[in-house]
């Protein structure tokens, strides 16, 4: 569990320092982070209509800003170890490093997208208390015919 966090706040860490560290060639490509979900056994369902409700409207909303370029969630068709268990993966692909590093103004659009925030806040309490693990991934692609 240790070894967990510390690699989560490393990455949290150095994230926007490799961010900052792109030559500005690189600043024009997509930005890709996996954010992966491990709930409590027996919650997946829940978690999913939670965030169907309470974080996907918000980055759709992202996307139609332009702020990101696309957003999707895959599940696994199988189960693995335990260790090694995640139950949903959202992709989503941010129009650049800097984009996705920048400060950016949420709340304001939280607050216009659910105007209950009592409501929403609870809800999103419930979301975070029946995941087992969650974690972020920035991920690059590998050009294979690259010599």
């Amino acid at each position: 569990m240790y070894r967990a966090f510390a690699a989560l706040v490393f990455i949290a860490v150095s994230l926007p320092i490799l961010a900052s560290a792109q030559s500005p060639a690189t600043t024009d490509r997509p930005f890709v982070v996996e954010y992966y979900y491990k709930t409590k056994w027996g919650h997946a369902d829940e978690f999913l209509k939670l965030f169907k409700k309470n974080h996907y409207p918000l980055l759709k909303k992202e996307v139609e800003m332009g702020r990101m370029v696309k957003v999707w969630m895959d599940q696994p068709r199988y189960h693995t170890t335990e260790d090694g268990r995640w139950d949903f993966r959202v992709t989503i692909v941010f129009k650049n490093a800097t984009v996705a590093n920048e400060p950016f103004d949420e709340e304001a659009l939280k607050k216009q997208l659910w105007p209950d925030q009592e409501t929403y806040t609870r809800d999103e309490q419930r979301r975070f208390e029946i995941l087992d693990a969650h974690w972020d991934l920035p991920v690059r692609g590998v050009d294979l015919d690259a010599k």
